[in-house]
């Protein structure tokens, strides 16, 4: 009796049989395969050492874009004003409110923000920093004062004191 060999053959004629290993997969041939698309083996590349000088540069550009931050805000801020409008409702008195806290708490906080950026442009890095917040904050004060919510007039102070009169009410061109 002869040896019989059995083949296996898949049941459909697309199927693939990966229980087998094929006779060209040998340890020889394994490392002549190409990797995958995207595969990179690391250990034939040469290693890249950073540079102090990149690596100021970058500290520096973070550092400056952390400065120039609240400058940023002010067109936003003001575009959030013109938005707002000058009615006394909840919607605007939480804008200016928003406007009021957030500089404050970001000057309350300039040491833990600017801890690990001291060097040679540190105190420029932090008056600018500064000046910016104090900006928004003049622009909050500003709103409020447009919005009439700043005690500005004697009689806001003083109980004895009359409020203004109008003494002229002008309606399109004509004198009323």
């Amino acid at each position: 009796m002869a040896s019989k060999t059995v083949q296996k053959f898949p049941k459909n004629k697309w199927a693939i049989d990966f229980t087998t290993r094929p006779k060209c997969m040998t340890e020889k041939s394994k490392s002549e395969i190409p990797g995958p698309v995207g595969y990179a083996d690391y250990h034939s590349y040469p290693t890249v050492e950073t540079h102090d000088a990149d690596l100021s540069k970058l500290v520096a550009k973070k550092s400056w874009n952390i400065a120039l931050a609240p400058m940023k805000q002010l067109p936003m801020n003001l575009f959030i004003m013109y938005m707002a409008g000058n009615s006394i409702s909840i919607f605007p008195i939480m804008i200016v409110g928003m406007m009021i806290f957030k500089p404050i708490k970001a000057m309350l906080t300039l040491k833990s923000t600017f801890k690990m950026l001291d060097g040679e442009q540190g105190i420029l890095l932090k008056f600018t920093y500064l000046l910016g917040n104090i900006l928004c904050l003049l622009l909050a004060v500003y709103k409020c004062h447009s919005m009439g919510i700043l005690p500005t007039a004697p009689s806001d102070w003083l109980a004895f004191k009359e409020h203004r009169q109008r003494v002229d009410y002008i309606v399109g061109g004509i004198q009323l």
